[in-house]
């Protein structure tokens, strides 16, 4: 079969690098064409058409400042598509251009599979209309996911979470602290996202933190697609430690975390680490989002177990003092600290296990081969 994988950004190129290699095993003679991340052309073998660092705009003030560059990948995804005239178009996640591309998709007689639903249960619900129209197989991540489609008659597939699946895959590095000049003191790690609005916006009030906890090693994850010197032009006065590709290392060693808002939120709670949740982008992006979101939460952990089992701050919330201060209750109030760990035990087991990738890749094929 001919595979044609879209994701845009670090999140989904680590999901679609992991279905890739499921395809492989059960489908020996697949052939890829992705849009992704350096782990999707690592798993493929294959150059991506457009790079996941070309096509990460958040926020609806952003993604109109970006509107030409996003109008031209369109263009040209779709002329791949056709001249690539693959058996099938799997989408991650990246609603905003992967719906637009689906619709063209589907006029043009390409099946279309959507791996990682679409959160539309968070904003412009009517959006599963659209779904229904243009995609042939939905496959959802999130436990509550399924109730929500079925309520608008939709038949959806629970897969799991691959991050379980890349949690249970990922070799991790026993002189990670070594390597990295990190022994002697416990860790701060941050996570500032993998967009340049998140890094520009988050990472200098991240940063300040090693002013407050001098005792603690605060450790940046940086994102593959950005350099060192991209970062540090964003730690003002302070030096920070930058690690790359080591971010569940990271996680593994760290005491407590600071966490843009998205999927590594998800990814911190399964490590067992109390986190901060933070966001900040431009003012309009923000009142706008207030104004459509249906959800009470903002983090993924939050939103599963449907309770603020961790803080969220947010735009004028996001500041150095605030986020010092819930780190403080995490780092010295036992009893804070261990009903954030309780709560993570309970989204353990909602979550269930590994096994993600390969059940996808086994549906998707079933579905090519009796479509």
């Amino acid at each position: 079969m001919k595979y044609y994988i879209i994701a845009g950004e670090t999140s989904g190129d680590l999901h679609g690098a992991n279905l890739i290699l499921a395809l492989k095993k059960q489908d020996t003679e697949a052939q890829f064409r992705v849009v992704g991340g350096d782990r999707m052309q690592g798993a493929s073998g294959e150059k991506a058409v457009i790079h996941t660092s070309e096509m990460a705009f958040m926020g609806f003030v952003e993604v109109l400042a970006n509107i030409r560059a996003i109008s031209a990948n369109l263009r040209r995804v779709k002329a791949d598509l056709l001249a690539y005239q693959p058996n099938c178009l799997i989408l991650i996640d990246f609603p905003g251009f992967n719906l637009k591309i689906a619709t063209f998709a589907k006029k043009n007689g390409i099946k279309v599979c959507y791996y990682i639903s679409p959160k539309v249960w968070a904003w412009n619900q009517r959006r599963v209309l659209k779904i229904k129209r243009v995609v042939d197989k939905l496959f959802c991540i999130l436990p509550f996911e399924v109730d929500f489609y079925r309520k608008w008659h939709m038949d959806v597939d629970y897969v799991g979470n691959p991050l379980l699946d890349a949690i249970a895959d990922y070799s991790y590095n026993e002189r990670f602290r070594d390597a990295h000049g990190l022994t002697g003191r416990p860790i701060i790690a941050l996570l500032p996202g993998s967009r340049h609005m998140e890094i520009s916006k988050l990472l200098p009030i991240m940063s300040q933190l090693s002013f407050r906890f001098p005792a603690h090693h605060c450790v940046v994850a940086g994102a593959p697609n950005f350099t060192p010197e991209y970062y540090r032009q964003h730690m003002g006065e302070a030096n920070l430690p930058i690690v790359f590709d080591a971010t569940y290392d990271l996680l593994k060693h760290a005491e407590v975390a600071v966490v843009a808002s998205g999927t590594a939120t998800l990814e911190t709670a399964l490590f067992d680490v109390p986190q901060v949740v933070v966001y900040k982008a431009h003012p309009l992006s923000v009142a706008i989002g207030r104004w459509l979101i249906q959800v009470k939460h903002i983090s993924l952990v939050n939103l599963i177990l449907d309770k603020p089992a961790v803080r969220e701050l947010i735009q004028k919330e996001c500041t150095v003092e605030n986020i010092s201060e819930e780190l403080n209750r995490l780092l010295n109030n036992k009893k804070h600290r261990a009903q954030v760990l309780e709560d993570y035990a309970a989204l353990h087991k909602e979550m269930g296990g590994p096994g993600a990738s390969e059940r996808t890749a086994q549906q998707i094929i079933a579905f090519l081969r009796t479509g």
